[in-house]
């Protein structure tokens, strides 16, 4: 198995670090709103990550923080003129309602920043004592040049980042890029005591924390957007190692943007749609159809297209469960047939790979045809439906299979629809094409989609 390393800028063969055990930290939601359908592209591509080395037999340990005390959520309660922990705990529970939404399973454990204060001051004081930190009128710094290797994750360095930048006079400060570790706290802010005085943790101590509070010194992922890499991975990085003089993580992983327009989705250029609202056009496998038909570490662009084609497509794997019986509870794939045995064998490929979602979904079209090839023995269409199912499910598909094939259609409906779709190829070939779309636009108002392929059109209930 070979993943992407963003540390060395390369894929390498992964082992973990315990036999059959792996560990992991993803960067969790700040909780001043609702996150957005790009923050829900790590938290699902994560989630795959955990579920393949579940499927693959190991024991997954997996940490997503969450952050609940920052400038914006103080702002926000500011604005709101209420408490910060009112704007935390409402953000916090509608965060698990959408990851539910998502289908997006819960983390092992899901730490709350605020719950390590005494951890954070005393890694703090730990950096100040070792010469790593220094203290300024109540804030505290971390002194980047005191880490000769600081910017090996994202690939600058301060001589690079001093001549591109522009730097805002910091007399506090003994270099611009020097970042903070602790925060003074402003007249009206919630604070907690220091040998520093009241004020509260920097982000990127909170996360080293928690990180290693859980996972231990080293642990075998960190992950999080790409957007992360600098400074907040920079940054964690460069405590940790100052700390223990060890790797906070052995690989770093990150997800690239989904875009709008060519601009990143976020809520500083207010270009974003929330998950929940996009939840309210598309259920979750399209949304995670959308996600994985790309590389993880490509941009995607945000485009209502594209979410279309991804129902299709997600449609025409229920329309397989739809035909054959689907054994949930005792997936008969013990004795695989030669070419299913190969397309396990591809999707296994594809997902060692650097986690290949896109090509991993390639070989689930190939067992749907399979499904459908009227010239098989239905044992092996049944056994390559049970099949699509086992795979689908690693990459978390199916969660609701249950829920829709309960919605089917039954008989004499289904004999009726049938019906028309042979009065609507009729009707095409005497190219009346007033009562063929009259028929699909009927069929569309009634949340029935047709699908015309080379083999005929076929029909499925919209989602």
């Amino acid at each position: 198995m070979k993943i992407f390393n963003t540390l060395n800028k390369t894929k390498e063969e992964f082992k973990p670090i315990e036999k059959n055990k792996i560990k992991m930290y993803v960067c969790g939601p700040t909780v001043y709103n609702y996150f957005h359908l790009g923050n829900a592209r790590p938290f699902l591509f994560f989630d795959v990550v955990r579920n393949y080395f579940k499927y693959k037999g190991f024991d997954v340990t997996y940490i997503q923080n969450i952050t609940d005390i920052d400038d914006k959520i103080i702002a926000k309660a500011n604005d709101e003129n209420v408490d910060y922990k009112d704007i935390t705990q409402k953000y916090i529970k509608a965060f698990f309602e959408d990851l539910k939404q998502l289908n997006i399973q819960k983390a092992t454990l899901n730490p709350k920043a605020t719950d390590y204060l005494p951890e954070m001051i005393a890694l703090i004081q730990d950096l100040v004592n070792k010469g790593y930190a220094y203290e300024s009128q109540g804030d505290v710094y971390f002194a980047v040049d005191k880490k000769k290797d600081y910017g090996k994750l994202s690939g600058k360095n301060l001589d690079d980042l001093q001549a591109g930048a522009r730097i805002e006079a910091n007399t506090q400060k003994h270099n611009p890029f020097d970042f903070t570790l602790w925060k003074k706290a402003k007249a009206g802010e919630p604070f907690w005591e220091s040998p520093w005085g009241n004020g509260r943790p920097g982000w990127h101590t909170e996360c080293v924390v928690m990180s290693k509070k859980h996972l231990g010194q080293s642990f075998d992922i960190h992950g999080g957007g790409i957007d992360l890499i600098f400074p907040h991975h920079e940054n964690e990085l460069a405590q940790a190692e100052a700390i223990d003089d060890k790797p906070l993580a052995n690989f770093w992983l990150h997800n690239g943007f989904l875009n709008i327009e060519g601009d990143k989705m976020s809520k500083s250029l207010n270009n974003f749609f929330t998950a929940r609202d996009v939840l309210k056009k598309y259920n979750a496998d399209t949304i995670r159809f959308f996600f994985l038909s790309k590389h993880y570490r490509s941009p995607i662009d945000y485009n209502q297209e594209i979410l279309e084609e991804s129902r299709i497509a997600i449609n025409r794997f229920y329309e397989v469960f739809k035909k054959l019986p689907v054994y949930k509870e005792n997936i008969i794939n013990d004795h695989l047939s030669t070419d299913l045995t190969e397309i396990k064998n591809n999707f296994l490929a594809a997902m060692d790979d650097d986690f290949n979602t896109a090509k991993a979904i390639a070989y689930l079209f190939e067992l749907s045809k399979i499904c459908f090839n009227q010239n098989t023995e239905e044992s092996h269409n049944i056994q390559a439906a049970n099949l699509l199912y086992e795979l689908g499910s690693v990459l978390g598909f199916f969660s609701k299979l249950k829920d829709e094939l309960d919605n089917k259609i039954d008989d004499k409906a289904e004999k009726l629809i049938t019906l028309l779709i042979e009065i609507r190829s009729l009707a095409k070939k005497q190219k009346n094409f007033e009562i063929a779309d009259k028929i699909r636009n009927d069929l569309t108002q009634l949340n029935i989609e047709l699908r015309d392929t080379i083999e005929g059109t076929n029909w499925s209930l919209k989602k």
